[in-house]
């Protein structure tokens, strides 16, 4: 059994020695803790940091937050993937701005009323931001648990979210329960490690750990089985008309929803095939080159994507529904990172036109 007072101790002088020196941390304020923890929602440190950075300079607060408009909160967020975050974010802020007076509420309970937050964020801002005694228990937090404990169970069920996130709250410090949160997702990023394994030898707290003593580490966590990536084919056009290029949004629901594309339909088109569909578009008299290829992997699905270099001489707005962007529009359009080769290609053709 974990002796609270010494782990807690031990843990906190590893944190105040060896915590890495984030923007987030060095200016702690509510509003800085909750967007890097958004940002932070299944991307890498490394990633976040310039985004963060970014964004806070262009949207300092609340205020600004829920004020903004979409197309530059989604150019801002342009390459950090799940862009629902981004929407909820403003959503929240906007009901700050009615309800909490434009500032984050400080409980957990009402935090969790707040689009976009979870169990987990919310905690991590109550404790980091206002200093209350709640766990904040994410990937991190629930290997190194799991590990200290040698919870055998499947950490991913409700049983095992709840026996970790009690096991956290019955030995963290009542004193400092922010540095406490990130103490030990600092423990768990840095040397208590997801793939490989663990840095036991460096580990401050390892005279706790029953899956070192048991020489163990990595049997724990108990993780579900990997469910196998869909794959998906599409073909993108990258269409020409000339000094203008073809653009269409996404559907407002499911995945990138909203953002804009490159014109794309399912499938791996033959050459005819975009032909037909070009000509029930309206496009006639079309020049068609292959272009380049390109994969992107979601969460949950796989894209490959072939596509072809198609010069018209004639819009038809109306018939295709695309819209019409010159070169200039680029670097301004939110493009998902799935459409970053096709960018780059169109860019090239577009300097050649």
């Amino acid at each position: 059994m974990i002796e609270p007072a010494s782990f807690s101790d031990q843990l906190l002088a590893f944190y105040d020695e060896h915590a890495r020196a984030l923007p987030f941390r060095i200016r702690p304020h509510p509003y800085y803790t909750w967007i890097s923890e958004i940002m932070l929602q299944q991307t890498r440190m490394e990633t976040v940091l310039p985004y963060f950075e970014r964004f806070i300079q262009a949207i300092p607060d609340v205020p600004a937050l829920a004020s903004v408009s979409e197309e530059q909160l989604l150019k801002l967020w342009e390459g950090l993937g799940y862009y629902s975050r981004a929407r909820n974010l403003q959503q929240a802020a906007r009901r700050m701005m009615s309800d909490h007076g434009g500032e984050l509420p400080d409980t957990v309970e009402e935090l969790l009323k707040l689009p976009g937050i979870g169990p987990y964020t919310a905690g991590a801002i109550a404790s980091i931001a206002f200093h209350r005694v709640v766990p904040a228990v994410d990937g991190n937090v629930i290997r190194v648990f799991s590990r200290l404990m040698a919870y055998g169970g499947p950490v991913m069920s409700a049983p095992g979210k709840r026996y970790i996130t009690e096991a956290v709250q019955s030995v963290m410090s009542k004193e400092r329960p922010g540095d406490f949160n990130q103490a030990v997702m600092e423990l768990g990023a840095t040397i208590c490690l997801p793939n490989g394994a663990p840095l036991c030898q460096a580990c401050p707290v390892r005279e706790h750990c029953l899956a070192f003593s048991e020489g163990n580490p990595l049997a724990y966590p108990v993780l579900p089985a990997k469910k196998e990536r869909r794959i998906e084919q599409h073909t993108v056009f990258l269409i020409l008309q000339g000094n203008r290029f073809a653009i269409e949004r996404r559907p407002r629901r499911g995945l990138l929803a909203g953002l804009h594309q490159f014109p794309m339909r399912p499938g791996d088109l033959t050459r005819a095939e975009v032909s037909d569909l070009l000509a029930d578009l309206g496009f006639t008299e079309a020049r068609i080159e292959d272009g380049p290829g390109a994969r992107h992997i979601f969460s949950h699905v796989e894209w490959q994507m072939s596509s072809y270099i198609i010069r018209v001489s004639t819009d038809r707005i109306a018939e295709s529904g695309f819209e019409w962007e010159d070169q200039t529009a680029l670097s301004d359009l939110t493009l998902p990172t799935a459409f970053a080769v096709f960018r780059r290609e169109m860019e090239k053709l577009m300097g050649e036109a």
